[in-house]
C-alpha cells in the first residue's frame, strides 16, 4: 500500500497528454508506523478482508469524493476537499493541493459526469492490514473515462478521505450497433368506387 501511493505521488510532476495521476498521501509514512525491529523478522501476511458497507454507502463516497474534486478544481479553492479528509489528509494545506491537481484543473477535467453516471469497480472495498478502506474502478463514458482509486481511514465511525488517484484514460470501444434501414411503409390505401348497382 506504502509502496503504491508513493509511486503516484512521484508520478505527479510528469507531463502526461492522455493519462492524468494524481495521489495524495503525504502523512501515509508518517501514520502507518513501521513495526517493530522484532515485528520484522516474523513474516507478515498482508491480508485484505472485504470491507462491511453497502452499495449506497459505498457509491456515496465515491461521488461525493469525486465531485468535492471536481468543484475544487473549478473553483480553484481546495478548502472543502481538504476538510472532509482525514487528519493525515488534512496534513496538505489548500495551497498544496492546488499544486497537486493543477494539471488537472489546466486541463479543464470535468468529473460533474460521475454523478449520474455508476461506476464500475475493479477492485471491491476492501479493509487493508492497516485498517484503511480502499476501492478503486471507473466511470465508463464517451470518448474518454475516468478511473479513481481511493483510500479512507476510519474517524470517529466514519470513513474519510485519505488518498486518491484519478486519471481520465480512453474508454474501451464498443462493437459498432448496426443500423437497421427503416421499414418502407406500408400501401397506401386506395379508395375503390363500388360498382354500379345492376338493375
Amino acid at each position: 500500500m506504502r509502496r503504491c501511493y508513493a509511486r503516484l505521488v512521484r508520478a505527479e510532476g510528469r507531463s502526461i497528454s492522455t493519462w492524468f495521476r494524481v495521489a495524495i498521501a503525504f502523512a501515509l509514512a508518517a501514520s502507518v508506523a513501521s513495526p517493530p525491529a522484532a515485528a520484522q523478522q516474523q513474516p507478515q501476511q498482508q491480508t485484505a478482508k472485504p470491507a462491511d458497507i453497502d452499495r449506497n454507502g459505498m457509491l456515496i463516497l465515491i461521488r461525493s469524493t469525486l465531485l468535492a474534486l471536481d468543484h475544487a478544481n473549478k473553483t480553484g479553492n481546495y478548502t472543502v476537499l481538504r476538510d472532509i479528509g482525514a487528519p493525515g489528509f488534512q496534513a496538505n494545506t489548500a495551497a498544496r493541493l492546488s499544486e497537486i491537481f493543477a494539471r488537472l484543473r489546466s486541463d479543464n477535467l470535468d468529473l460533474s459526469g460521475v454523478a449520474a453516471i455508476d461506476p464500475q469497480l475493479s477492485l471491491l472495498p476492501q479493509i487493508e492490514a492497516n485498517g484503511f478502506m480502499r476501492m478503486a474502478g471507473f466511470f465508463p463514458s464517451v470518448p474518454s473515462q475516468v478511473n479513481f482509486e481511493l483510500l479512507f481511514a476510519p474517524v470517529d465511525g466514519q470513513w474519510r478521505l485519505f488518498g486518491i488517484s484519478v486519471s481520465i484514460g480512453q474508454a474501451a470501444r464498443a462493437a459498432p450497433i448496426p443500423i437497421q434501414p427503416p421499414a418502407p411503409p406500408p400501401p397506401a390505401a386506395e379508395e375503390k368506387t363500388p360498382p354500379p348497382a345492376k338493375q
